[in-house]
């Protein structure tokens, strides 16, 4: 099995750490076994705290009821949880036995303070997503 550090090397967000710094991050994700048919986040929730990393396995993202994106390996979601205390804007369901990391927003808040570049990062990828309105394609993110 990888180890944390080597899981987030796959994600384009912490892509540009260098390796101290994704030893350093990893240490504040914790692992998560999810069962296929779970879900890990609910759209319209409120009390979103966490962002995930597909560590192993494949999630549906969906809003509405509708399958709007698959998620897997490297795959990520719940970055707004990292900068706001919001509704759930989709749900992510496992479909296989997951393996997923979690960060709650406050160990990464003192991480990103350390490392602006991450946050940077960060702000740039949540730009994007907001600015996205092709739901047809499937893309890292989606449940934030």
């Amino acid at each position: 099995m990888a180890s944390v550090a080597d899981d987030l090397k796959r994600v384009p967000l912490f892509s540009g750490l260098s390796e101290r710094q994704r030893r350093k991050l990893a240490r504040l994700f914790r692992e998560r076994g999810v069962t296929p048919g779970t879900a890990v986040v609910q759209e319209g929730l409120m009390g979103g705290v966490s962002f995930f990393v597909v560590a192993e396995g494949t999630a549906a993202v969906t809003t509405g009821g509708k399958e709007v994106a698959q998620l897997g390996p490297g795959d990520h979601f719940g970055e707004l949880a990292l900068i706001t205390n919001r509704e759930r804007s989709a749900t992510v369901t496992a479909q296989t036995p997951m393996r997923c990391l979690e960060i709650r927003f406050w160990d990464f808040r003192d991480f990103a303070h350390d490392n602006p570049d991450v946050m940077w990062k960060l702000l740039q990828h949540v730009v994007e997503l907001l600015s996205s309105t092709d739901w047809d394609e499937p893309r890292s993110a989606a449940a934030s």
